[in-house]
């Protein structure tokens, strides 16, 4: 087993059992990650040093308007796709096993996190984890320390507020927030 079988299982939602082959897989990847993101994290780069740091880390070349401003932590990063015009900010954490889809235009604030796996309910399976994808559609705006959790898709256009904690799918061109997130109002757009 390498990491395409990996990729290719936890895309399709099965879960990884605590000790398999599989998990055995995803902890070598891990170190690998952390590797690649302590150097990143380690010293001053050029925003052209990050994103070929970046595109090591996820595998594939990132556009060239694509920014993050390090320190930047995940624990995989081969499952990350990345649009255009992407700002990270400092201090983000992506668990990025289950899949994380960016869209072109998102903005992405201080330490937010995205979680795509959760362990199992069973405590005498607590080991096992089943990832489901993030998918953040086009000109998004995560604020500041949001959390959003497996499975959530974000529609074009919304906000999620500083501090909220996504656990449901979040409609295009909505502002939500709080614990767990609401919609809080629409956003009207412009037609021109």
């Amino acid at each position: 087993m390498d990491i395409n079988d990996l990729l290719a299982h936890l895309n399709r939602g099965e879960a990884v059992e605590g000790g398999s082959e599989l998990h055995r897989v995803m902890i070598d990847l891990s170190q690998k990650a952390l590797k690649l993101t302590a150097e990143l994290n380690g010293q001053y780069h050029t925003p052209e040093e990050v994103r070929k740091l970046f595109s090591l880390l996820i595998g594939k070349p990132v556009d060239a308007t694509f920014t993050m401003f390090p320190p930047f932590y995940t624990d995989c990063g081969k499952n990350i796709c990345m649009g255009k015009n992407v700002f990270i900010n400092t201090g983000c954490r992506f668990q990025d096993q289950g899949g994380i889809a960016i869209g072109d235009g998102v903005l992405i604030g201080h330490n937010v996190m995205l979680a795509t796996l959760n362990h199992d309910i069973d405590p005498r399976k607590r080991s096992t984890m089943h990832p489901a994808p993030i998918v953040i559609g086009k000109n998004v705006w995560i604020g500041a320390n949001a959390i959003v959790v497996p499975g959530v898709t974000i529609g074009d256009g919304a906000v999620i507020a500083a501090g909220a904690v996504v656990t449901k799918d979040v409609p295009a061109n909505v502002i939500v927030g709080g614990v767990p997130a609401k919609i809080i109002r629409e956003i009207e757009t412009s037609q021109e």
